[in-house]
């Protein structure tokens, strides 16, 4: 801007004569103290807006207007204020978490502040508050990368963690929570620091006290993720932001972890913000919520007791604009994920058809299968996964197999499992009870696969008599995984199609080996899944006119977005879809799936389990009403004429799938065996069972796998 002209911040009046007319907190009176962060009509990008607005499309504009502000102290005769954001994927929870850290670009710079970290108050108690990101801390338990200060050791490679040889970088669980992981550490340790009292009384309510001396590497997904929150509680923060801090954890630990995050939110020490999902339990002790929505848009923020009025609100925000684009929310609109060509036709669809026909099915689950079992198949197919009498050990200590289990009427030491061709498995059990460690017995990452009973597709992995030995590249490329684990070590500048196409590869750098119906593959699912894995795609239009969806001249919505967008740069929901179709695309023999739609909210985790069960052949509808207000969503088969040119089938009766998870939504209809291992060091055996249809349909199946 030069000099002489004029803008929109020049003729605003000082800050301090606007704040009169900030809009109070229903029953709030003057402030005794200044709010530790304060947001006044602030917007945010992520790099700074060029001046003719040209970098829109890869710079949007995140939280336009935002006004928002956390007190530091209760208002008048108000309680403090307990927060929780929550939202879909994709909606901006992250990023509103690194706004209120002082992170990203504001405009104008003056509209964010944090007043309160300037007091006297805040110098006199601790002076490194001073620091915002010192006073403001984050906890990201999507973050399953980084070095021990940040998420915990991983190891070099992903065999590491099962390895018994230690190095110098395997610090224990005591060493991470009182900050002894540097290599070479000065004579005053910051572990000094830590409040003896504080750490007994976090290492207890977070049952932590079986894990103090284990390396941070062998700890599983859902202990990591407890130790990460203990470490953040021990930093005293005057704020914690925790990103969905229920996660992976199994039921038991979360009954532990809410009341403890309560009495830390009614004590203030720290206070505490939650993101969530829109399916995720709303801890009581919230008092406010801030609900987003599509575009980073918040579409209500206030009192908990309220937000039934963010649906009315939401029509009112999500204006429609150039693009035509529906006034309600993206996350509820039917065909949510496909291409706009592909979206209109099939809304188009549904709007000509009978209503009554969907009310007239049969009770279905959310995948469309019968949600009780016409009959109970007995499977004599070929065994993929044999174990008899597995029992892992490090040292004296058993981490799987330490009990006695009935085989064939006779007791036998360890686990005896068998997993057949055309079986759907659930394995459950608690957060250390051997989970990661079976799958990786089954994938051959973990050492003792050499030596203990284990077959994978009828055979051991040393030599046998007659028969050599099978290498783990042989056993891998039958095999499908998605993990954490695969997660963490996948490498970051692949491109979303390379991370499709590297499911033929025999290593997460290697030459995928292609042929022509494996690209057609990709592009199906790049396709299918585009609102969730390309960060630019556009929202349903309400053109609901015919558009040909395939021509002479091939697909009309071009999937060049996906060799521009590296795996690292998505978000990590949209990282998860990625691993999920990388797990399935290739229809391996066993598909293995380990906390797979854990990060997703609830309409992506459906859509997955949708395309695991049927492919592209069977879609979601809703019935929309001459004034497009949403009704019950319903299954139907895919017009044939939106199929792709080989049609991508769901599983297959010659596929095997175990799906391991501790949230009932997340375990696929087809799923219908189930395993519960036992806690470790209680000795007790391992539970089985089956599920007469889909577990949705089934009240009590949750309480019999945990025993309840």
């Amino acid at each position: 801007m030069s000099y002489g002209q004029k803008s929109d911040m020049i003729r605003l009046p000082p800050l301090s004569n606007r704040l009169p007319r900030l809009k109070p907190t229903q029953g709030s009176t003057v402030r005794k103290s200044p709010p530790i962060i304060r947001i006044e009509n602030g917007t945010f990008y992520r790099q700074y807006p060029s001046p003719t607005n040209q970098d829109a499309a890869s710079n949007p504009a995140m939280f336009p207007g935002l006004t928002w502000s956390l007190p530091s102290s209760p208002v008048g005769h108000a309680k403090q204020q307990h927060w929780a954001v929550v939202g879909p994927s994709n909606t901006g929870k992250t990023a509103f978490f690194d706004i209120i850290r002082g992170q990203h670009i504001c405009i104008p710079p003056a509209a964010r502040s944090f007043p309160y970290l300037s007091t006297i108050e805040v110098e006199t108690e601790d002076s490194r508050y001073k620091n915002v990101l010192r006073a403001i801390q984050h906890v990201d338990i999507n973050g399953e990368r980084g070095g021990v200060g940040k998420s915990g050791t991983r190891g070099a490679y992903l065999s590491a963690r099962y390895e018994s040889r230690r190095e110098a970088t395997d610090f224990s669980v005591m060493d991470y929570l009182k900050g002894n992981t540097d290599l070479n550490p000065s004579e005053e340790q910051t572990g000094k620091e830590v409040n003896d009292q504080s750490l007994d009384r976090v290492i207890s309510d977070l049952k932590l006290e079986a894990l103090v001396n284990m390396p941070m590497g062998n700890l599983s997904n859902g202990q990591t993720r407890r130790t990460r929150i203990a470490k953040a509680l021990l930093g005293k923060p005057m704020v914690l932001l925790l990103d969905e801090p229920f996660m992976g954890l199994d039921p038991p630990t979360m009954t532990t972890l809410s009341p403890l995050l309560y009495s830390l939110a009614q004590a203030s020490s720290p206070r505490l913000i939650l993101a969530l999902r829109p399916q995720d339990p709303l801890p009581d002790w919230i008092t406010h919520v801030i609900h987003l929505g599509p575009g980073s848009q918040i579409i209500y923020q206030g009192s908990k007791g309220l937000e039934g009025r963010a649906k009315a609100k939401a029509k009112k925000l999500i204006r429609i604009g150039s693009s035509a684009r529906v006034n309600i929310r993206e996350h509820v609109i039917p065909q949510r994920g496909l291409t706009k060509a592909y979206q209109s036709e099939r809304v188009r669809i549904i709007l000509g058809s009978n209503p009554s026909f969907a009310q007239s099915q049969p009770a279905q689950s959310r995948e469309g299968i019968m949600l009780v079992d016409a009959d109970v198949p007995v499977s004599t197919h070929e065994a993929l996964v044999e174990m008899q009498g597995v029992r892992v050990r490090y040292g004296d200590e058993e981490v799987l197999g330490s009990w006695e289990q009935k085989v064939k009427g006779q007791l036998k030491k360890g686990l005896s499992w068998t997993v057949r061709r055309g079986e759907r498995w659930g394995v459950f059990g608690p957060n250390g009870s051997g989970k990661t460690t079976l799958v990786s017995l089954i994938c051959s990452d973990h050492p003792q696969a050499y030596s203990l009973p284990i077959k994978v597709f009828g055979r051991g992995r040393l030599p046998q008599p007659g028969l050599p030995g099978v290498s783990i590249f042989d056993i891998q490329s039958r095999i499908g995984q998605s993990s954490p684990e695969i997660h963490a070590f996948f490498p970051r500048n692949l491109s979303i199609r390379r991370t499709l196409e590297n499911a033929w590869a025999d290593t997460f750098l290697g030459t995928p080996r292609l042929q022509y119906e494996n690209d057609v593959a990709v592009d199906t699912c790049l396709r299918w899944f585009e609102a969730e894995l390309n960060p630019a795609f556009s929202p349903l239009t309400t053109d609901f006119k015919t558009k040909v969806w395939k021509s002479e001249k091939g697909y009309p919505n071009s999937i060049d977005w996906a060799d521009n967008i590296c795996f690292g740069d998505a978000p990590f929901s949209a990282q998860r879809v990625a691993l999920f179709l990388r797990a399935i695309i290739k229809k391996p023999d066993l598909v293995v799936l380990d906390e797979a739609y854990s990060g997703m909210d609830d309409r992506m985790r459906d859509k997955c389990m949708l395309f695991l069960t049927w492919g592209e052949t069977k879609s979601f509808g809703v019935l929309v009403s001459r004034r497009k207000q949403l009704k019950e969503r319903f299954v139907y088969d895919t017009p044939p004429q939106l199929l792709s040119e080989r049609i991508f089938d769901g599983l297959s009766k010659d596929q095997a799938l175990i799906c391991v998870s501790h949230v009932k939504d997340e375990v696929p209809g087809v799923v219908r065996q189930w395993m519960s291992l036992p806690e470790a060091g209680t000795g007790n055996a391992a539970r089985f069972g089956r599920f007469p249809g889909p577990l949705e349909g089934y009240e009590s199946g949750w309480d019999e796998v945990w025993g309840v």
